[in-house]
Protein backbone atom coordinates (compact mmCIF):
# COMPACT_ATOMS: atom_id res chain seq x y z
CA UNK A 1 0.00 0.00 0.00
CA UNK A 2 1.08 3.80 -0.58
CA UNK A 3 2.00 5.50 2.66
CA UNK A 4 2.46 9.18 2.72
CA UNK A 5 5.29 10.27 4.66
CA UNK A 6 5.67 13.58 6.74
CA UNK A 7 8.82 15.91 5.94
CA UNK A 8 9.80 15.07 9.44
CA UNK A 9 10.44 11.71 9.19
CA UNK A 10 11.47 11.69 5.81
CA UNK A 11 14.95 11.47 6.60
CA UNK A 12 14.17 8.08 7.16
CA UNK A 13 12.62 7.31 4.01
CA UNK A 14 14.85 9.66 1.26
CA UNK A 15 10.65 10.41 0.15
CA UNK A 16 7.17 11.50 0.72
CA UNK A 17 5.49 8.04 -0.41
CA UNK A 18 6.34 4.98 0.11
CA UNK A 19 5.46 1.20 -0.45
CA UNK A 20 5.03 -0.65 3.02
CA UNK A 21 2.41 -3.63 3.70
CA UNK A 22 0.71 -5.04 6.68
CA UNK A 23 -2.69 -6.22 7.69
CA UNK A 24 -3.14 -4.02 10.29
CA UNK A 25 -1.39 -0.30 11.51
CA UNK A 26 0.89 -2.12 13.93
CA UNK A 27 2.33 -4.32 11.55
CA UNK A 28 2.49 -1.70 8.73
CA UNK A 29 4.62 0.34 11.03
CA UNK A 30 6.82 -2.75 11.92
CA UNK A 31 7.36 -3.29 8.22
CA UNK A 32 8.63 -0.10 7.32
CA UNK A 33 10.52 -0.13 10.81
CA UNK A 34 12.49 -3.08 8.84
CA UNK A 35 13.29 -1.25 5.77
CA UNK A 36 13.77 1.92 7.79
CA UNK A 37 14.96 1.71 11.08
CA UNK A 38 14.09 3.84 13.47
CA UNK A 39 11.26 5.37 11.85
CA UNK A 40 8.74 3.60 13.94
CA UNK A 41 9.85 4.77 17.38
CA UNK A 42 9.21 8.32 15.95
CA UNK A 43 5.43 7.27 15.47
CA UNK A 44 4.31 4.24 17.92
CA UNK A 45 5.29 4.67 21.79
CA UNK A 46 6.94 1.56 24.09
CA UNK A 47 3.38 0.58 25.22
CA UNK A 48 2.23 0.10 20.91
CA UNK A 49 0.44 3.37 21.06
CA UNK A 50 0.65 6.63 18.25
CA UNK A 51 2.97 8.95 19.85
CA UNK A 52 0.54 11.97 21.20
CA UNK A 53 2.07 14.53 18.08
CA UNK A 54 0.92 11.76 15.81
CA UNK A 55 -2.00 11.10 13.44
CA UNK A 56 -2.69 8.42 11.18
CA UNK A 57 -5.53 8.57 8.20
CA UNK A 58 -6.30 5.55 6.71
CA UNK A 59 -8.03 6.17 3.06
CA UNK A 60 -8.92 9.91 4.60
CA UNK A 61 -10.13 8.34 8.10
CA UNK A 62 -8.45 9.37 11.27
CA UNK A 63 -7.41 6.18 13.00
CA UNK A 64 -5.80 5.88 16.77
CA UNK A 65 -6.00 1.90 16.94
CA UNK A 66 -2.82 0.27 15.93
CA UNK A 67 -5.32 -2.71 15.16
CA UNK A 68 -7.29 -1.37 12.32
CA UNK A 69 -7.36 -3.22 9.74
CA UNK A 70 -6.11 -2.81 6.36
CA UNK A 71 -6.28 -3.81 3.33
CA UNK A 72 -3.42 -3.68 0.10
CA UNK A 73 -4.64 -1.00 -1.76
CA UNK A 74 -5.48 1.47 1.13
CA UNK A 75 -3.79 4.56 1.37
CA UNK A 76 -2.42 5.59 4.98
CA UNK A 77 -1.16 9.19 5.41
CA UNK A 78 1.14 9.68 8.59
CA UNK A 79 0.41 13.40 9.52
CA UNK A 80 2.40 14.73 12.89
CA UNK A 81 0.74 17.39 14.81
CA UNK A 82 2.39 20.71 15.33
CA UNK A 83 2.44 22.91 18.23
CA UNK A 84 3.77 26.03 19.12
CA UNK A 85 3.41 30.00 19.36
Amino acid sequence: MKVLVPSALRSYTGASHVEAAGDTLLALFANLDQRYPGLRFRVVDEQQQLRPNMRVFVNGLGVRDLGHALQPDDFVAIVMALSGG
